[in-house]
């Protein structure tokens, strides 16, 4: 039986319910439109004809077939606000931090993507502090990149560094499945270090139903556009952990008998992750919306599908792995990349940026050579011997995660331990540059 009032269709009858979805036959809504399953709130996640299928995002457990189905006319929502600033909120953007109710503008979220006429070229360098990244993976603004890690590698404590040191306007934190633990972090860390006027945070812990992970990049985007727009400020969004956003995803096709694509993930596992990922813009204005994610690999596997389609979407990625040399996670200078960082170093920054990158990168290789020697029993030459010695305060003092320093200092690091294991001619800068920053 199906009834209207108020512009909200209430139904009576429900034809099929398993863990996460049910369904029932319904005739004007839409797509994404929010409905109350009892006492559970609900999305519409596929039409076909009169048969509509509703996701619950805290299971269906307790959900019979002639509880009421309310269609609320709407899809989920956010109010926005300079107040928004300091606070925590939930996958459904209710405050969990004892706040007040927000009293912003309500605005819907999961919109598009920002159209490219209204798009510019990413052009501002964004220094966070953390040498791996400013120094060889310049971050640029508009950019999206994310980090892969293993699940064990600390990537939330380089989250909250990033958000501490990265200097823009507004950092939002999206949280999905994180553990209490890490909730408490992120919370103290931000408020140990007087950050909370400029964080905004959206938290879905292991405690909270799966499915409403699938709300938090939505929320955090539609904040970040908010203030990126209407405030012309550059915001930084932090999403972890989006395997966890993906399995969720998963979670949902399965229990539509959807047929599923390669490592079990849903066949539109690529366009559900660029509608996220392609929210990072930098506008004409100033305003701009940049994206740091974490992808946690299984085992360093790279060729799962979720890394393997973020790789498809992302300017480039930031690879952590512990240096076994050094007893640190370092940013991999081999496997790390960003694509846009051509059009900040050297102009940002000083003039010498990519010739020490490119020669400290070099030299760090060819230490990775002269490792395999040794291990192969090979004889090593005073040059091995030398780039060996090099290597190790390379990744101490300039890759590991806990390096914060300017990056006019971290050029002049580049330059000191240039001149205490080589000579001028072996490092392969330009002479000029050699002439004016050898600290010989």
């Amino acid at each position: 039986m199906e009834t209207s009032q108020a512009f909200q269709k209430k139904i009576t009858e429900i034809e099929d319910i398993n863990k996460a979805t049910c369904t029932l036959r319904a005739t004007n809504v839409g797509y994404d439109e929010l409905a109350m399953v009892g006492n559970k709130l609900a999305q519409v996640v596929k039409i076909i004809g009169d048969k509509v299928t509703l996701q619950v995002f805290s299971g269906t457990e307790g959900i019979k077939t002639n509880t009421e189905v309310v269609f609320l006319g709407k899809s989920p929502t956010i109010k926005v606000g300079e107040d928004m600033a300091g606070r925590f909120f939930n996958a459904l953007g209710e405050p969990i931090d004892g706040g007040p109710e927000l009293q912003g503008e309500t605005r819907e979220i999961g919109g598009p993507s920002v159209n490219p006429v209204r798009r510019i070229q990413p052009h501002r360098l964004i220094p966070t502090g953390i040498a791996g990244i400013d120094l060889n993976n310049t971050l640029v603004a508009g950019q999206k990149i994310p980090f892969f890690a293993d699940a064990d590698q600390p990537y939330n404590q380089v989250m909250a560094m990033v958000a501490l040191r990265a200097k823009v306007d507004k950092i939002i934190l999206g949280g999905m499945g994180l553990t209490n633990d890490d909730f408490l972090y992120y919370k103290s860390v931000f408020q140990n270090e007087g950050a909370l006027d400029r964080i905004i945070s959206f938290v879905n812990t292991t405690q909270n139903p799966p499915v409403e992970r699938l709300l938090i990049p939505d929320m955090a985007l539609c904040a970040a556009e908010y203030f990126a727009v209407d405030k012309n400020e550059s915001v930084l969004v932090l999403l972890t952990d989006m395997t966890l956003f993906a399995d969720a995803l998963s979670i949902v096709s399965n229990r539509m008998d959807q047929i599923p694509s390669k490592d079990s993930m849903p066949g539109s596992l690529y366009s559900d992750l660029a509608r996220i990922y392609e929210k990072a813009v930098q506008f004409p204005d100033g305003g701009s919306i940049t994206i740091v994610a974490v992808t946690t690999l299984s085992e360093g596997d790279i060729t799962h599908a979720i890394p393997d389609n973020t790789g498809y979407i992302t300017e480039g990625q930031l690879f952590l792995r512990k240096d076994t040399e050094i007893g640190k996670v370092v940013v991999d200078p081999f496997r790390s990349l960003s694509r846009l960082k051509q059009l900040v170093i050297g102009k940002q920054t000083r003039e010498d940026h990519p010739q020490v990158m490119n020669s400290a990168i070099r030299l760090y290789a060819d230490a990775a050579n002269a490792r395999t020697k040794m291990e192969n029993g090979f004889d090593l030459s005073d040059y091995d011997e030398r780039t060996l010695a090099f290597a190790k305060e390379y990744s101490n003092e300039l890759l590991a995660i806990d390096v914060n320093i300017e990056i006019e200092s971290m050029l002049n690091t580049g330059w000191r331990l240039f001149a205490k294991h080589f000579k001028q001619e072996e490092i392969g800068v330009k002479q000029e540059l050699i002439d004016k920053y050898w600290k010989g």
